[in-house]
């Protein structure tokens, strides 16, 4: 292979002659940045589309900003404390774009927990509960084996009858895995 002279113009890569150097100071792009040429995510045509949503089996439409803003609030009341916070800051914002007579559009949120002594709504996230099909309204929610376990330690010397056997066998996420005292006959 040919060496290469200190004068052939790929001797010097990278480093341009002096002469066209820009100079100590002088900016590389002296008429900056041309507009629209730093695009920003289309923030608003996403959250302006509308979306479907259904809740408690009936749907309705909504922009995607009002389903989001919806979804983070459930979150919040559910108990997820960033998710509360962001829709506190997102009702802030929205509250300080809005021109003074112009009136709200949604003025209450209305939460169920459930009928009372329905326990789901605070089992499910310190996860002792699962969901068995969490995408169906109707799907059943089953007790983790070891809650089982501590609730039947607390009985102490009490047995269940057969038919409360029963009940607890079933709402059991996995029977079999039970440690079960020595007076339970149920087994499924």
């Amino acid at each position: 292979m040919a060496e290469m002279n200190s004068d052939h113009p790929q001797a010097r890569r990278g480093k341009p002659p002096a002469g066209t150097q820009f100079r100590k100071g002088q900016s590389g792009n002296p008429r900056g940045r041309p507009r629209g040429s730093k695009r920003q995510a289309p923030y608003e045509t996403v959250l302006g589309q509308a979306v479907t949503v259904r809740e408690d089996g009936t749907t309705r439409r909504m922009t995607a900003a009002e389903a989001f803003l919806l979804h983070i609030t459930r979150r919040g009341l559910d108990g997820d404390g960033a998710a509360a916070r962001a829709a506190m800051a997102a009702i802030k914002a929205a509250r300080a774009r809005r021109s003074p007579g112009q009136e709200a559009r949604i003025t209450v949120i209305i939460r169920d927990f459930g009928s009372p002594g329905a326990v789901n709504g605070a089992m499910l996230p310190l996860r002792m509960a699962v969901t068995l099909d969490p995408y169906r309204e109707t799907a059943r929610t089953v007790i983790e084996p070891w809650l089982i376990e501590a609730a039947l330690d607390r009985l102490g010397e009490r047995c269940l009858t057969l038919g409360e056997q029963a009940a607890v066998w079933k709402a059991a996420r996995t029977p079999w895995k039970v440690s079960w005292p020595e007076w339970w006959e149920y087994r499924g």
